[in-house]
């Protein structure tokens, strides 16, 4: 326990000998209880046994006493586990508690253990709730620092503590003449505080702190009829209780951080406040309330600000009018991690498709945030002499100053001094565009496992004029077709008649529907050429494209049927994996030592959300039994299933898409082809003997198809360098030769060994050793540090590396 004992009175030595007077006695009616119902312990309460029933019949002296006899074993016995419901129901009924009962029950409190299940806390809870305020007036200093330690207390069971809580919270406030609960908005986190310190007079507004109370009772995401019709009794009753729902909503979406369980349960009942209103401003808010509420830590992507929140307002937001619910929804489909919140997301928007006759794809592609930026992706205000300009150059929002038509360096002074308010709203407006960016980079990308077309006014509108999702649709290859049966691929350009494409031959090619293209529809010929094309205009994809992967279906697969094994059997460094994963939009369990947490699978839906793709992976245990931390997991089967209706149906790999098979197992292929052991320059000096024979294989195995294409961009890139004249491209390997010896890159490790014994080279290169290359995609980075290898070695004897030259010369 913590300091709250050191701000009690004493307990006088006649106070404590009244206290405990027939404590033994009571003590030895209830044991023999104890054990008859033992059995019930894992099946039901004890409370609720027949022979638990007894107790009801005993007088109130026998029952205050036994109580305080569970209260003493539930705080030093042994096994507690049962007894908060012993204390409560032995309680129950009892009325003349005295102060000293109170002392007496908090010193064996504060002398115990502190379980995690609040035993120790029951009785004294209780007991404070029956006194008057001033049996409690000398105790308010000791009885708020227990609450406070028990508010933020985040180990003790969540119905224990609330109740507990709840109890202590409502005598602090009689003893002291609060107004507003304590319970609310308390010191558990940041947010608590903050709102009642800047709006101390709406929360204290007649009416108001029984409404707040009313909205923190709320226990599911969707409110009952009779709690309803209770709120709704409370918003007319409290003259500012709309105002004060508002604010502290407002509050809170301004906060952008995590907050306690208990302000995650008022800020549920409230956004059902919000929602009782119809107006755009209220609809403005709950998006902002659901934003917030289901953002997540960078630190801690799957556990949301406000999970309880997100989940109500998701649905909410759904019944809602206007784009402003479409567009927050769609957004969150794409940012958020955790699972219950993304998939009641999901299911919004499929429910505001089915409403306007959209597809969930569509729905998300309607709902992209243009913030306001011209068809350009700039926005121009005048913030006192100077023009600021938010622009998106390539993927990034950036924010300039100019005056008159002189472009300045960073934030002029006198903007910071006298437009802070201003500067700040560009820098939020900067951070959003932002956001929306990288959600919609990964968006677009999503849509190369679907079969979808576009007529062309929607594929100007929605992928080329567009200021946001226009700076990937315009560097994409796309394909036009004016029958649906021959389509032909080409480049976006705008001529004097509008967009089109261009195909091989520069010439415009015309027609009425588009989509992107995938290597996986076009031809190898066509596919080199499109890849040669992409290099020699300098131009990088958002994302691989024309260098893109295709996976096939191999005859194991079309045997096995159910499952893919392709990529089972490796071995991963387990945090970046799972951090891969996360960014590629999988949703995974996070491995542990723990009940179920020694195998996992990661899902992601594609094809538009009709399928989805589950990669099995396993912890691999380490021979240290205290070392809790999972270094490295082992990888198992990708399966598909299909979704009918509501439900997920196990299909045979034979029945899926190919762009949902290819896409799927690309990312498998990424998550091993980047965190294997394999690829770990220096895990030869390392690595665990038992792990051995796994990397000796796989540094020099046959190449995947991601390094089959790294490797056919090599063959393209290498030609275009300056180090043309001493690299040889072989089957696996980039051969380098040095001023001091010769080596072999493997193309999908990035190993490397040195001629001609094949010794072993580990090198960890710098980032952005490629200098001033071209690189017609920049998400593999396998890529970027074979070229940097090979750079390095091509100039040997410039090493000054003193780690490498021991290794040169060994």
């Amino acid at each position: 326990m913590g300091d709250w004992t050191s701000l009690l009175p004493a307990l006088t030595a006649s106070e404590r000998r009244e206290v405990e007077a027939g404590l033994v006695e009571a003590d030895a009616r209830v044991r023999p209880l104890l054990q008859k119902t033992a059995d019930y312990y894992w099946a039901a309460q004890v409370t609720n046994t027949p022979e638990w029933a007894v107790t009801e019949s005993w007088p109130p002296e026998l029952r205050r006493r036994a109580a305080l006899a569970m209260h003493l074993e539930a705080a030093t016995g042994s096994v507690p586990s049962a007894l908060n419901y012993v204390v409560r129901s032995l309680a129950d009924g009892v009325q003349d508690w005295t102060r000293a009962d109170l002392l007496w029950c908090l010193d064996v409190a504060g002398r115990g253990w502190g379980y995690q299940n609040a035993a120790d806390l029951e009785l004294p809870a209780v007991i404070a709730g029956c006194l008057s305020p001033a049996d409690l007036a000398d105790l308010v200093p000791g009885l708020s620092a227990l609450f406070d330690e028990l508010a933020t207390d985040h180990f003790v069971s969540a119905g224990p503590r609330l109740r507990v809580v709840t109890l202590l919270g409502d005598a602090l406030d009689r003893a002291t003449g609060r107004r507003v609960p304590s319970r609310l908005l308390h010191n558990g986190d940041e947010f608590g505080p903050l709102v009642r310190a800047g709006l101390e007079d709406v929360l204290a507004a007649p009416g108001v702190p029984e409404l707040l109370v009313h909205c923190a009772s709320l226990d599911k995401p969707v409110a009952p009829a009779g709690w309803l019709r209770g709120l709704d009794g409370q918003l007319a009753t409290a003259t500012e209780g709309a105002k004060a729902v508002r604010r502290v909503l407002e509050a809170f979406a301004a906060h952008r951080h995590s907050v306690h369980d208990d302000s995650d349960r008022l800020l549920r009942g409230l956004v059902w406040a919000l929602s009782r209103e119809s107006d755009d401003d209220a609809t403005e808010l709950l998006a902002k309330v659901t934003a917030t509420a289901a953002a997540a830590p960078r630190h801690a992507s799957g556990f949301p600000h406000a999970q309880r929140t997100a989940i109500a307002a998701v649905q909410l937001l759904a019944g809602r009018d206007g784009e402003v619910p479409v567009r927050t929804l769609a957004r969150l489909a794409v940012t958020v991690k955790n699972k219950a919140v993304r998939s009641r997301v999901h299911t919004a928007l499929a429910r505001l498709g089915a409403l306007r006759g959209w597809s969930l794809s569509e729905v998300m592609e309607l709902a992209i945030d243009d913030h306001g930026l011209d068809t350009d992706g700039s926005r121009r205000t005048q913030v006192g002499p100077y023009e600021a300009t938010v622009r998106v150059v390539g993927e990034k929002a950036r924010l300039t100053f100019a005056r008159g038509d002189v472009g300045l360096k960073g934030v002029p002074a006198a903007v910071k001094e006298t437009h802070a308010a201003e500067l700040k709203q560009l820098r939020d407006l900067v951070k959003g565009i932002n956001a929306t960016l990288a959600a919609e980079r990964q968006r677009v990308e999503s849509l190369l496992s679907e079969e979808r077309t576009w007529a062309y006014a929607d594929w100007v509108s929605r992928f080329l004029d567009h200021p946001i999702t226009g700076t990937y649709g315009r560097r994409l290859l796309w394909e036009t077709s004016a029958d649906g049966r021959g389509w032909t691929a080409g480049l976006p350009r705008e001529d004097n008649d509008g967009w089109t494409i261009a195909g091989l031959d520069g010439r415009p090619v015309r027609g009425d529907r588009f989509r992107l293209w995938h290597p996986l529809r076009a031809g190898v010929d066509e596919t080199l050429a499109w890849r040669e094309r992409v290099l020699a205009t300098g131009l990088t994809q958002p994302f691989k494209q024309a260098f893109r992967e295709v996976y096939l279906l191999t005859p194991a697969e079309e045997q096995a049927s159910s499952y893919s094994n392709r990529f089972a059997a490796h071995i991963l460094r387990y945090r970046q994996a799972n951090a891969l994963m996360r960014a590629r939009g999988w949703q995974a369990s996070y491995l542990g030592r723990w009940d179920g947490g020694y195998d996992s699978q990661a899902t992601k839906i594609f094809g538009g959300g009709a399928w989805r793709a589950s990669f099995h992976h396993q912890l691999v245990d380490t021979d240290n039994l205290g070392d809790y931390d999972v270094q490295y997991c082992s990888t198992d089967q990708v399966r598909f299933a299909r979704q009918e209706g509501t439900t997920w149906r196990l299909a045979p790999v034979t029945d899926v898409p190919m762009l949902v098979f290819t896409e799927a197992m690309r990312d498998v292929d990424l998550f091993v082809g980047v965190t294997s052991i394999a690829t770990d320059p220096q895990w030869a000096d390392r690595g665990e003997d038992r792990f051995r024979d796994y990397w000796q294989t796989t540094v020099v195995g046959e190449l995947t198809p991601s390094a089959q294409v790294r490797r056919d961009a090599l063959a393209r890139l290498l030609p275009r360098m300056a180090i043309a004249d001493r690299v040889t491209l072989e089957d696996r390997y980039l051969h380098v030769r040095g001023n001091l010896r010769g080596y072999r890159i493997h193309l999908g490790s990035g190993n490397i060994m040195m001629e001609p014994n094949d010794a072993y080279l580990c090198i960890v290169p710098a980032p952005g050793g490629t200098g001033r290359l071209h690189l017609p995609f920049d998400d593999d980075p396998m890529l970027s540090t074979i070229l940097s290898k090979a750079i390095m070695l091509a100039a040997d004897d410039r090493i000054t590396d003193p780690t490498v030259l021991r290794q040169l010369t060994s």
